[in-house]
């Protein structure tokens, strides 16, 4: 990987983190916290994506949605398990 695919990747996780912490009240993590969420929901959002057949196109604004869908997953899942803990 080089410098320019690391810094779109941190935007795009950024974004992602970002875009799911304002569909999930209350679930901020900070800039750092909405990066790595936003990355783990890219990977999270392709799994789902991937196993139930979901195409919804191509291009930046794709892997966007995808990884914010699955960051919100993910911070659901994270919700959930704050309420039992």
């Amino acid at each position: 990987m080089d410098v320019t695919t690391i810094l779109i990747t941190l935007a795009m996780g950024a974004v992602a983190g970002w875009l799911a912490g304002l569909v999930v009240k209350g679930a901020g993590f900070g800039i750092i916290g909405d990066i790595i969420i936003g990355i783990v929901g890219a990977v999270v959002g392709g799994f789902v994506f991937s196993k139930f057949g979901i195409s919804i196109g191509t291009g930046m604004v794709h892997d966007i949605i995808t990884a914010t869908i699955g960051a919100v997953i993910l911070l659901f899942v994270i919700g959930l398990i704050r309420k039992i803990l």
